[in-house]
């Protein structure tokens, strides 16, 4: 009796999806925007307003036609442990970027995707000098499934398959039983920046000005408009931070990821695997200490942050809190790191020829689980860097280090950003140095053949 072979299954490939159709309207909506700021008001009184309209009609046509093709061309589609994204009509372009190296996920909603129901997702991997692959625009069902199911194959989980054998289906989307770790409350955001030197000076700068023409005795539109000018520069920065913090809560997913949220003019959600966290830095800047407040940061692996704003690669974990909350986080971020109990040891007091004033709040510690590194006079900084995401260690002297017997160490993560011990006795710096690299290797284990 002869028994024939089952039949293969034919192994399918998950179809390429296309982002939302609204998404060549929103794309075209700010590239209008700034068309029309790019024409000032001295072409309008040129050309007059129906001129103006019809110069405006056909740029806006001409944006809109342009995003709709770019919509058609583009795709993307999850195929094994990579995400594939194509796009381009003249010069294709196809990107796989393998979720093994996805640091964060990030769900962003400017204003205009708020009032339309939409979202923006925006991964970070490792090395990346830019947020790589954003997709602009899909529904916030949509956008939160993906990410989902993106850090699920990153976290190497298995996702549910389909009944054909083919590419792995998108998990449902179900409600989240989060843990609420932080709230920070809009009034003490607004206050900490209100205490910050351009909020400070401001009133005393308007004060100049003002006295100055009242002596004078001469008011002009160039003078008033340079001062408005210069006040809305002073202030643009606070506001921006109270706009991009407003409503901060942090939250800890059931997969034991940090989850963040904030901003009211665009809305940001970010999940971050703790795992990805390279070091933690802590600020207490100047005119906060009194109120024996500061803030906290993350440094990520491949966060590439803001463009053309912050090169640091850091996000926030606090903005603003106080000492017993940062405490908390910090135990909650980095098991075991208490930050009431880091203590560190200062340069040698030779090394006051080069830090005459700031000696005092220099230090460099080794805990059982960070390396801490402390320093400045005014504004006064804190690092913690987890041994096991310690990349390199160098020690390095410049030419008054050299005369002076002293050197530097640098702890160097993936993130960019790296613990510092300025200043140290050269036989202690290279001593630091080896403790650093052996505890490096113990935290990671054996090397993997």
């Amino acid at each position: 009796m002869t028994t024939s072979p089952p039949p293969q299954q034919v192994t399918g490939e998950e179809p390429r999806k296309r982002l939302h159709p609204l998404s060549p309207i929103l794309h075209g909506a700010k590239s209008i925007a700034v068309v029309v700021a790019a024409l000032s008001w001295q072409t309008l009184s040129q050309v007059g307003l129906e001129r103006f309209a019809i110069v405006v009609l056909v740029l806006a046509l001409g944006v809109v036609i342009f995003s709709l093709v770019g919509w058609l061309t583009t795709g993307y589609h999850v195929v094994g442990r990579e995400l594939r994204i194509s796009d381009g009509l003249i010069w294709r372009r196809n990107r796989a970027i393998p979720l093994e190296r996805l640091q964060a996920v990030e769900l962003r909603r400017p204003l205009l995707a708020q009032l339309t129901g939409l979202a923006e997702l925006r991964l970070e991997v490792v090395g990346g000098g830019k947020t790589e692959a954003p997709l602009a625009y899909l529904t916030v069902r949509d956008a939160a499934g993906l990410r989902e199911r993106l850090l699920a194959l990153a976290g190497r989980s298995q996702a549910p398959e389909r009944a054909d054998g083919g590419a792995p289906a998108a998990a449902p989307v179900a409600p989240t039983l989060e843990r609420p770790l932080l709230r920070v409350p809009n009034r003490q955001l607004v206050i900490s920046q209100l205490l910050t030197p351009q909020a400070i000076f401001l009133p005393l700068g308007i004060a100049f000005v003002v006295t100055q023409t009242l002596l004078e005795a001469q008011w002009t539109f160039i003078g008033i408009a340079s001062t408005m000018t210069a006040m809305a520069g002073v202030l643009l920065q606070p506001v921006r931070r109270v706009l991009q913090d407003w409503d901060f809560r942090l939250a800890r997913d059931p997969g034991g990821r940090l989850v963040v949220r904030y901003g009211l003019l665009e809305t940001r959600s970010q999940v971050v695997p703790l795992n990805r966290v390279q070091s933690v830095g802590v600020t207490w800047p100047l005119l906060w200490r009194a109120r024996k407040w500061l803030h906290l940061r993350l440094d990520i692996a491949g966060y590439a942050g803001e463009p053309g704003r912050d090169s640091k690669r850091s996000d926030r974990l606090l903005p603003v809190g106080e000492f017993a909350t940062a405490r908390g986080l910090v135990w909650d971020v980095l098991p075991g790191v208490d930050l009431a109990t880091l203590a560190t040891t200062p340069p040698p007091a030779r090394a006051r020829w080069v830090h005459p004033f700031a000696l005092r709040y220099l230090g460099a510690g080794l805990t059982p689980e960070v390396f801490v590194t402390r320093w400045g006079l005014f504004t006064r900084e804190m690092s913690l860097v987890p041994y096991a995401r310690l990349q390199s260690v160098r020690v390095v002297q410049g030419p008054v280090q050299r005369w002076l017997g002293l050197a530097t160490v640098y702890a160097d993560t993936a993130g960019g950003r790296s613990g510092e011990a300025r200043d140290r006795d050269l036989a202690e710096a290279w001593a630091l140095a080896e403790q650093l690299a052996l505890r490096a290797r113990l935290a990671r284990g054996p090397a993997r053949s």
